[in-house]
């Protein structure tokens, strides 16, 4: 009995033995677990602040070369071919996106209106793109409601100016963080334009204005006065035929009305306004009459076009796209932007052999006065009341026609 009871005893004691060692094992590995799952040394090197000092060096390396992602173009009345400030804008985009890689496209709205802006707006959103140029004034209710709509979309909308922000011109809007208004002083080249006309020998002259707005004003109103300074300076009277056609494209009426002028007299006219040209150059080429084109150098559409008021649409619109892909877009955003020959050579008339066609007067004449408007020694009125015309000296005669 003592042997059995002994015997007990010893494999008890082997027994509490090796029970006593697996809880010492089962401890001695599992703490260095719990420690590397929680060690303060390893959390703190994920989140190491030379690592967080690198990323901010992406938006001069890696984010500009991504930030644009697509190009839309949308439309106002005009198409991407009208000769005029569509065209220019398109092939801005077009000139750009092609040299950067850039996926681009345009949209052409069902109708005139906000609405159907707005919806080609977010129908170009909706397929891709992150950056919507806006060509027109037309575009200034349509920027208003698409500018927060759409906050991660950059909007450059041209030739809309703080005027053109409103619904009911009582209220007006600023442009948001996203988006940029740009405008021209197309006083300076209108001014250059009528200058140009009587310095080479016109004194009959005619002035057709697509639609009373801002832009068409100012190049009207810059004509007057170019042409009034040039015969100031010569000793010499004009007179200047002054209308709108209420439309930005050639309409029988209209051609009718520059027949008229033609037939009477008149010279040179200057079609400003997208395609209304097309009735002054058609009624000119019946009364071998001249023609200044607009907005662009349209000097190839017809042997008559003499000169053009130019602004540099095309080039204004690349050099956004080129500072917004470099990280540039804080010189923009929320801004109204005018270009003028103050900062640059943003607006004049064509200087290339191919579209000289001024008689008498030389690109040498025409580099001096624009370097005299440039430096401030002429002052051009930028006003664009169209209820009040630019004094003129006796030497001119305007004649509003209705």
């Amino acid at each position: 009995m003592k042997k059995l009871v002994a015997l007990l005893l010893a494999i008890c004691m082997v027994a509490c033995m090796f029970v006593g060692c697996a809880e010492d094992e089962a401890e001695t590995t599992a703490a260095p677990v719990a420690e590397d799952t929680t060690a303060a040394p390893e959390a703190e090197d994920t989140t190491a602040a030379p690592e967080a000092e690198d990323t901010t060096e992406a938006p001069t390396e890696e984010i500009p070369a991504a930030i644009i992602t697509k190009v839309a173009l949308v439309t106002d009345v005009g198409t991407i071919d009208d000769e005029s400030f569509n065209q220019a804008c398109w092939q801005g985009v077009e000139a750009w996106c092609s040299a950067n890689g850039v996926d681009y496209t345009y949209y052409q709205p069902a109708e005139d209106s906000t609405d159907a802006r707005v919806l080609s707006v977010g129908q170009a959103v909706s397929e891709g793109a992150n950056v919507i140029v806006m060509p027109g004034y037309l575009f200034g209710t349509t920027l208003i409601e698409t500018q927060e709509a759409y906050p991660d979309v950059y909007f450059v909308a041209v030739d809309v100016g703080s005027g053109d922000m409103t619904y009911d011109y009582t209220t007006y809007y600023e442009p948001a963080a996203n988006a940029v208004c740009m405008t021209f002083a197309e006083e300076q080249a209108g001014y250059l334009a009528g200058y140009a006309a009587v310095k080479d020998g016109y004194t009959q002259l005619g002035f057709l204005g697509g639609m009373a707005v801002p832009a068409v004003i100012r190049y009207g109103y810059g004509f007057i006065q170019g042409a009034d300074a040039a015969a100031s300076e010569m000793g010499v009277n004009i007179n200047i035929n002054y209308t709108y056609g209420g439309q930005f494209y050639g309409t029988p009426e209209t051609t009718a009305k520059m027949e008229g002028w033609y037939e009477a007299g008149t010279e040179v006219v200057f079609a400003c306004g997208g395609g209304i040209y097309s009735s002054a150059v058609e009624a000119a080429n019946k009364y071998e009459g001249k023609v200044i084109g607009v907005d662009v150098d349209q000097s190839y559409i017809d042997p008559c076009i003499i000169t053009s008021a130019m602004k540099g649409l095309q080039a204004v619109v690349e050099t956004t796209l080129g500072d917004l892909q470099a990280g540039n877009w804080a010189n923009y955003s929320a801004q109204f932007k005018t270009f003028s020959l103050n900062e640059g050579d943003y607006v004049g008339i064509p200087t290339a052999e191919a579209s000289w066609k001024l008689n008498t007067f030389t690109v040498e004449e025409y580099e001096t006065v624009k370097a005299e408007i440039m430096d401030g020694t002429r002052v051009i009125d930028n006003s664009s009341d169209a209820e009040v015309l630019p004094t003129v000296s006796a030497n001119t005669t305007v004649e509003v026609i209705g």
